[in-house]
């Protein structure tokens, strides 16, 4: 995966993390997009920005951050 689709992946985080808890709490928002993401995300897709979390962390919002930390952890566990 070349680094345009990295950044591609890091807007899309961005934006799930933004829209769809709207409304929520923060813990509750996280979840939605856990799911989100671990429904609709190809595993090569998680595997990738999971992968390269420590690089780009500034660029992810704080929502985003925390899902994709459960994510991570979910796929060292599988």
């Amino acid at each position: 995966m070349s680094e345009n689709e990295l950044s591609h992946l890091i807007k899309m985080a961005n934006q799930i993390a933004s829209n769809i808890g709207i409304g929520s709490t923060e813990e509750d928002c996280v979840k939605k997009v856990v799911t989100h993401i671990t429904a609709f995300w190809a595993l090569p897709m998680r595997q990738k920005i999971c992968a390269n979390m420590e690089e780009f962390a500034e660029d992810l919002n704080p929502i985003a951050t925390k899902a994709l930390l459960e994510i991570q952890t979910n796929l060292k566990a599988a």
